[in-house]
């Protein structure tokens, strides 16, 4: 498998390199979870990169490559929006 050195900013890996297995399309994952054990019985941190164009080219627009941006929010969970499903009926609105 290809791997690319993607450069991190921000948290913990900030300024670091690593080398990022590419998926079947040539990019990083979307999401890069670095979990980290915890001591003292405390819960285990997770520290997520969400991944970024690094920048685009001045003549032709080309992106240059990836980035990870670190997320100190956490992995954004979305909802699955499907053309046929309609939203749920509120007990404001009058059925009839």
């Amino acid at each position: 498998m290809r791997s690319e050195n993607t450069p991190f900013r921000g948290g913990p890996l900030d300024g670091r390199v690593l080398p990022i297995l590419l998926g079947p399309t040539g990019h990083p994952p979307k999401w890069y979870e670095v979990p980290v054990p915890a001591h003292d019985g405390r819960p285990p941190t997770l520290y997520t990169y969400r991944r970024e164009p690094s920048g685009y080219t001045k003549r032709l627009g080309l992106q240059r490559g990836w980035v990870y941006q670190y997320v100190p929010e956490g992995r954004e969970r979305r909802e699955l929006k499907w053309p046929w499903s309609r939203p749920k009926p509120t007990e404001a609105e009058p059925n009839g």
